[in-house]
């Protein structure tokens, strides 16, 4: 039975829950978010703790309520000019720290991978949840930057326990996992969610809607990186494009028109979370 139906939806029904990644990158991507979400074009976001612009976006959250808000766990830090460190001490994770105390390079994910100690990485990302609730934030979910947080069994367990710890949903990357959690009625999303990194630039607003209508029946999620053009953002990633065109399209009428002529509606975490509480 797909977890919408264990919702209460009728078979039929499409949901779509559009979370708003990389949340705190930096001012643009911050500001583009938030008007998104003002305008109902995108259901969530999830902040990364550790990136220089956190605590603006935190602070843009309690500036609007009823923005619904998770934790984008961190332990990459890709762009070669603009890096983040941990939260914690460097001395309590160094499996997770490089030769200039840095989170990883995205390029040394897989170095990252194989070596990371899983109670250092659960210190850490303990740390960003409680940076994030210590500032007032009511959190509903957490999902994690490149993937981290399911991408080896005893980093998928600890994130797990964390997640039940704090009664937060789960966003889950890995397929293989999908029915676990499900045989332990730990409800999740029904299909494999979408990374709009992912998808090619050049004609993306077609590719979207194209996607919009071929939505499945039951619970999907698009994590999106909108970011308006400006030189801080070129000066940040060559990969602007992609963050520019995913908040060209999420902004455009054409999208809120599609949504509504194929009926489909979007949701948020809030459906999940109550089925992830009061287990730890």
């Amino acid at each position: 039975m797909r977890a919408s139906e264990i919702l209460g939806y009728p078979r039929e029904a499409r949901l779509l829950i559009i979370n708003i990644d990389d949340y705190g990158l930096c001012y643009a991507a911050n500001d583009a978010a938030i008007r998104l979400l003002r305008k109902g074009s995108a259901c969530s976001c999830t902040v990364m703790a550790p990136a220089p612009w956190s605590l603006q976006g935190i602070m843009l959250v309690k500036d609007n309520p009823g923005t619904q808000c998770g934790v984008h766990l961190t332990a990459i830090s890709e762009h070669v000019l603009y890096r983040w460190r941990p939260l914690s001490s460097p001395e309590s994770v160094p499996s997770l720290i490089d030769e200039d105390g840095f989170f990883f390079l995205e390029t040394r994910r897989d170095q990252l991978v194989r070596q990371a100690n899983a109670l250092e990485l659960e210190r850490e990302y303990r740390a960003q949840i409680e940076f994030v609730l210590q500032r007032g934030i009511q959190v509903t979910h957490v999902d994690s930057h490149c993937d981290t947080h399911d991408a080896r069994d005893d980093l998928f367990t600890m994130s797990v326990g964390l997640a039940k710890e704090y009664g937060l949903a789960m966003r889950v990357t890995n397929p293989v996992y999908f029915e676990r959690l499900r045989k332990e009625r730990l409800l999740v999303i029904d299909h494999p969610y979408l990374d709009s990194f992912r998808l090619p630039v050049k004609d993306k607003s077609n590719i979207y809607l194209q996607m919009l209508r071929e939505l499945p029946e039951g619970i999907s999620e698009w994590a999106i990186h909108p970011a308006y053009d400006s030189p801080e953002l070129r000066a940040i990633t060559p990969e602007w494009p992609v963050r520019a065109t995913d908040d060209a399209f999420f902004n455009s009428d054409v999208f809120q028109q599609t949504v509504k002529s194929e009926g489909i509606e979007l949701v948020d975490y809030r459906l999940l979370q109550p089925f992830w509480k009061d287990l730890g």
